[in-house]
């Protein structure tokens, strides 16, 4: 590699020599051809005119004068030498009008300007009156007069001669010929004449010559020239005043201003028609004959105007005016697709490309002369080869000197001659000798100058030939590395690195290995194609060879494939088509092979030649039809291939193929998008939300909504805060965040977000549409981000999970719903659960997800087999939140498991409700035997029960939801620290904190099964023990009036060793004693009375009889209503208190909203808030007022 490089460096090097000898020899012929320009200017200023004697002795008869005249006529530079000579034998002094008239008429190219100054000098120098009479003639080529209106041919044809005309003014004005250069002034003032710009074919035409006379004339528009000091000497001899300057360069200036102005006036009524051709297609769908004639013309004017104008000011050292571009730009391109309806509106061009990165793949390619030197790239014997010729066909300059110089000492050695008239023909004969020896003198040097060229040409073939023999040394072995890492170019930067690194190994052989390597990839590799196209364009910059094989295989190919008509080699014909189509975007494969092969396919619409013509319209058929040029006749194959497929009965597969292919190409036209208008208001509020959201920015987006009007923007913030979904996933916990921060503020905008986040949620259970999925989960991480932020309970979360299992099942669209193959409700719950789920650790809430994972599962089972994302964030969420729980592979075991649980909790509230009566009527029974027994403490004890029942009250009657939470964490600790007073209770334990006693709690309870016949005897033992002892009842009524018996005191009076305590009913029937002990029957005091004499007697009654019970429960009712009386006085004597003392702190802490706790309870007191902090939240205290809820660390 060290090698190539040194080899590229000296090749650059030599490269770089060979480029200054280059500019050196050019310099050398331009200051040749000055001086032999400056000469001749000194010969026709001093002409040395022969007198009439010598003109005598020439040919003066008619015959011959005007055979000359004739050739005058015609000018090349081929007949340039005979035709001087002709002119130097003959005698034009009475011709000389003829000769001028001649010379006017001829038509001159660019080329044969320099053979015309030269004849017109030879003229000069003989007769004197030939230089006023010529410039009077060309003159009148200027300013013809008027003239009836010419056709487009006469046109054209003065036009050019005037081109000519002109240069060949400047060229006689510069040897010498035309002395006076204010004839210029006047042809630059009739030209830069505004009155031409009314007709356009007159301003185009003037602005072609203004350019030309520019770039030819730069010293009268005092513009700066190159090689300024060869310049300089020659050009100090024109007379040429500054006055004059400036009155060329003001008119020339002037003229171009105005030419620039017409120009945008006509890009602007260019743009004007093409909105108005757009309104008409739009209307009728196609335009009329006139409407497109005159739109052609227009912009075919615009278009010539626009170059002229370039023209015009790139030789005037000037930038060319730059037009406004809009929605509709002007088409520099042929119109014929502007016309076509069959091809896209004139109004509007569609973009080549798709993107950027696309349009840079096939047209940015690498220029490999900036990476290789040009001797590895074989462009070096071209130039040479160019430089030679350059050299021999210059016809105007260079060649012209010697032979100046000849027919100057033809004309020295013709005078010196004259007197002698005696010897005149020997002197004739030596003076043609003379001219044969000097012209053999000169073949002899230009041979010698051939033999030169030669010489050095030969050594640069040695040198490069020697340095093609180094690099050879290491293709062979490259090459094959090369052709080896072909395969793997997969991306534009590998395979332009290997495009260059081909070129260090380039010769004939290896560009034939390679067009063979490119041409047979493999036929299922069609993600290469591109790649290679993209390297046989690069290559054919400078090898054109390479693509010009490849094109030719290609076709041989496709050909062979078309015609052997079977259905074999499917993959061949696609990949072989494809090639050609993505060499067709590189612009190497030319539109017309491409057209050649669909053509073919169309002719034959069958079996493959379908898969092959659709594989084409996909592959280029798009750039095909946007690209101006082949509009028209794609979109005209494009209306076959329809036809066809609506004639032809083909299978769908086929069908299909055709539609993609044509509506790739040709895309269904629809209506452009209108942008949605939006007040200035709501921009912002977008902004805020979308945009400059972040962990950073909260606190100032939270002061800024404050900031808003909300009785105006409150229903569209809330509509924003629910559009969760177009916002970035990671950042939903800052948008319930601020919620939680503005539910302080606005606690009614809180309470609607949570609404419609819930009812979002159940609409897309009811739609199931597969196009909100991507809103519903982010919706329901909404919601497991409010309940973070302790904006809903726990009971909404559980609550939504349940609705997410059951909704829709057992109704008759439930197959609709909820698919049995679909799993998206799924993913709701593990989003939901990943969310807020592992908070439910401990308490209630723990044994509620317990119960609901294991229903899940049954969910999951109902499933059958899941997709394995779903199955692997299953696992994650099961690892993350019961890590112990078991999963149960059958909906038997997950059946069998959830009966064993609901018998568990049914066995557990039986027996744990008894036990919370029993101690509750032990709890209450204390309570007042405390409050008889010690009246010293009485209103202190009172006082605290009252305090503390206060404080439940408040409590539950707190609307803000942080007493629920602290009720929340009081609960949950008591469950921690092992009390089963609430183990098994089934109520929200985030709504209801410490409320009454008097909760319900629903049971579901297993039915035994009962035998009939046996329920049939006990029904009717039971109605004939109840008939016998109705009657005898009645008549131990009829007998016996009623005995009112009072209590005795020695009742109350037993001793501890009997009884515990002694509860005396409320009607004196009974008193129940209850032990204190553990045991299952309760001793009980019957009164009777015989005779006049009242006895009691003791019985054992069994603890859950109906009469121990129901005697709990009205002594209990009785006490709580004697507590509620006293805590009632209490509370209104404490009051009455307060307001006399004018002590009502206590009293405002009670009446503000969300507090309901004293620090006491152990809260966090926010005295700017007046909120207590729970404890799943911290406050962060922001300057804005008050604070906001954070996550829950």
């Amino acid at each position: 590699m060290d090698n190539n490089e040194g080899e590229s460096r000296s090749g650059s090097e030599q490269h770089g020599k060979q480029d200054d000898e280059e500019n050196v020899a050019r310099q050398e012929e331009l200051k040749k051809s000055i001086d032999a320009k400056m000469a001749l200017r000194q010969s026709n200023l001093n002409p040395e005119r022969p007198d009439s004697s010598f003109l005598r002795t020439l040919d003066s008869s008619i015959k011959r004068n005007t055979a000359v005249i004739k050739k005058l006529k015609q000018i090349n530079e081929e007949q340039r030498e005979g035709l001087m000579d002709d002119l130097r034998g003959v005698n034009l002094s009475k011709f000389v009008s003829e000769a001028v008239t001649a010379i006017c008429d001829a038509k001159l190219r660019s080329s044969d300007i320099q053979a015309a100054v030269q004849i017109c000098s030879l003229l000069h120098q003989r007769y004197k009156d030939f230089s006023p009479t010529l410039i009077q003639g060309l003159l009148k080529i200027f300013f013809p007069g008027k003239s009836a209106d010419d056709s487009d041919a006469d046109r054209n044809s003065k036009a050019m001669k005037k081109r000519s005309t002109l240069k060949l003014l400047l060229e006689l004005y510069f040897v010498g010929v035309i002395e006076d250069g204010g004839i210029f002034i006047n042809i630059i003032k009739d030209l830069t004449s505004l009155e031409h710009l009314r007709d356009r074919d007159t301003t185009q035409s003037n602005l072609a010559l203004l350019a030309s006379f520019a770039r030819q004339g730069r010293i009268f528009l005092v513009l700066p020239l190159t090689g300024q000091e060869i310049y300089e000497e020659f050009y100090k001899g024109l007379n040429i005043t500054a006055e004059q300057k400036k009155i060329f360069r003001k008119a020339v200036h002037a003229y171009y201003d105005s030419a620039a102005e017409l120009l945008q006036s006509e890009h602007a009524a260019l743009r004007h028609m093409e909105h108005e051709n757009a309104k008409i297609l739009n209307a009728k769908g196609e335009l009329s004959d006139e409407n497109v004639s005159s739109y052609e013309k227009l912009r075919k004017s615009h278009d010539h105007l626009y170059r002229n104008v370039s023209s015009l000011a790139e030789a005037l050292d000037m930038q060319p005016p730059v037009m406004p571009e809009d929605g509709h730009t002007t088409r520099l391109t042929s119109g014929e697709d502007a016309s076509s309806p069959a091809a896209k509106d004139s109004s509007t061009a569609e973009a080549l490309w798709d993107d950027e990165d696309t349009r840079a793949f096939y047209e940015c390619l690498p220029d490999l002369r900036a990476f290789v030197p040009a001797v590895l790239l074989g462009e070096v014997e071209p130039k040479v080869n160019e430089q030679s010729t350059k050299a021999q066909d210059q016809p105007t300059e260079p060649a012209t000197d010697p032979e100046q110089g000849q027919v100057i000492a033809e004309e020295r050695v013709e005078i010196s001659v004259e007197p002698g008239s005696s010897q005149e023909g020997k002197v004739f004969e030596k003076g043609k000798d003379k001219e044969e020896k000097d012209k053999e003198e000169n073949d002899k040097e230009k041979t010698k100058d051939m033999d030169k060229e030669k010489g050095k040409e030969r050594d640069v073939e040695k040198k490069m030939e020697n340095e093609k023999e180094k690099v050879k040394g290491l293709e062979g072995t490259s090459l094959d590395a090369l052709l080896q890492r072909l395969p793997g170019c997969v991306s534009r930067d590998l395979i332009d690195q290997l495009t260059v690194e081909f070129c260090y190994v380039n010769s004939k052989s290896n560009r034939k290995r390679l067009v063979r390597a490119l041409f047979n990839v493999p036929r299922t590799s069609l993600e290469l194609l591109p790649y290679y196209s993209r390297m046989v364009a690069t290559l054919s910059t400078c090898m054109k060879d390479v693509s010009a094989m490849l094109l030719q295989m290609l076709e041989e190919e496709f050909n062979f494939l078309i015609n052997k008509k079977d259905q074999m080699n499917i993959e061949t014909k696609i990949r072989n088509i494809r090639f050609i189509g993505e060499l067709c975007k590189f612009r190497i494969a030319p539109a017309g092979l491409v057209f050649s092969c669909l053509k073919a396919c169309l002719d034959d619409f069958t079996h493959h030649n379908i898969d092959v013509a659709c594989n084409l319209l996909e592959t280029c058929g798009r750039f095909l039809y946007r690209s101006p040029e082949t509009a028209v006749r794609m979109a005209n194959m494009l209306e076959i291939l329809m036809r066809l497929k609506n004639v032809k009965n083909l299978d769908p597969r086929h069908s299909t193929l055709v539609e993609n292919a044509y509506y790739l190409c040709k895309p269904p036209e629809r209506s452009a998008r209108v942008t949605k208008v939006r007040p200035p208001l709501h921009q912002y509020i977008r902004k805020l939300l979308f945009s400059d959201l972040d962990k950073s920015s909260i606190e100032h987006v939270l002061r800024q909504l404050r900031k808003l009007p909300w009785s105006e923007c409150e229903a569209y913030l809330l509509k924003c805060f629910m559009k969760v979904h177009r916002g970035k996933y990671g950042q939903i916990h800052l948008i319930a965040s601020l919620t939680a921060g503005l539910s302080r503020y606005h606690d009614e905008f809180a309470v609607a977000v949570v609404d419609e986040v819930l009812e979002e949620i159940r609409l897309g259970l009811e739609l199931n549409d597969y196009g909100m999925q991507q809103r519903r989960v982010a919706h329901m991480r909404f919601l497991g981000e409010l309940y973070n932020y302790e904006h809903v309970d726990s009971s909404v979360i559980f609550e939504t999970l349940y609705l997410i299992l059951v909704f829709g099942h057992g109704t008759a669209e439930q197959d609709v719903l909820d698919p049995p193959e679909d799993c998206f409700r799924i993913r709701l719950v593990i989003t939901l659960l990943q969310t807020c789920g592992h908070y439910f650790d401990r308490g209630s809430s723990k044994r509620k997800l317990d119960r609901f994972l294991m229903h899940f599962q049954r969910y999951i089972l109902g499933k059958g087999a899941l997709p394995l994302d779903i199955e692997f964030d299953l696992q994650d969420l099961f690892a993350d939140l019961r890590p112990n729980m078991t999963r149960y592979s059958s909906i038997e075991e997950v059946n069998t498991a959830l009966l064993e649980l609901e018998e568990h909790e049914r066995t557990a509230f039986s027996e744990k409700g008894s036990s919370e009566k029993q101690s509750d009527l032990e709890r209450m029974a204390g309570k007042s035997r405390h409050t008889i027994s010690a009246d010293g403490q009485n209103g202190e004890n009172g006082g605290e029960e009252n305090g503390e029942v206060h404080e439940d009250i408040a409590d539950s009657d707190t609307d803000s939801g942080s007493g629920s939470i602290d009720a929340r964490r009081d609960e949950e600790e008591l469950d921690d620290d092992g009390c089963d007073s609430e183990d098994d209770e089934d109520e929200d334990d985030d709504a209801r904190g410490s409320a009454s006693d008097e909760d319900e709690v629903h049971v579901r309870q297993k039915i035994p099964e009962v035998d009939p016949l046996e329920e049939a005897n006990f029904e009717q033992e039971l109605k004939a023990v109840m008939q016998e002892s109705m009657e005898q009842r009645r008549l131990e009524l009829r007998g016996r009036p009623t005995i009112n018996m009072m209590i005795p005191m020695s009742v109350f009076e037993g001793s501890t060793k009997d009884h515990g305590r002694g509860l005396g009913g409320e009607s004196g029937d009974e008193a129940v004693d209850e032990d204190g002990g553990g045991s299952k029957e309760i001793q009980v005091k019957v009164l009777v009375k015989r005779g006049n004499k009242q006895q009691t007697r003791q019985m054992y009654i069994p603890r859950d009889s109906s009469l121990v019970q129901s005697t709990k429960q009205k002594e209990a009712a009785e006490l709580e209503e004697k507590q509620d009386i006293k805590r009632l006085v209490l509370e209104y004597n404490d009051r009455e208190e307060e307001e006399l003392n004018g002590l009502g702190t206590q009293a405002l802490n009670w009446s503000q909203s969300g507090s309901g706790r004293v620090i006491s309870r152990g809260n966090n007191w926010e005295p700017g808030s007046g909120r207590a902090v729970g404890t799943r939240h911290r406050h962060p205290n922001y300057p804005g007022g008050g604070g906001y809820y954070s996550r829950k660390r």
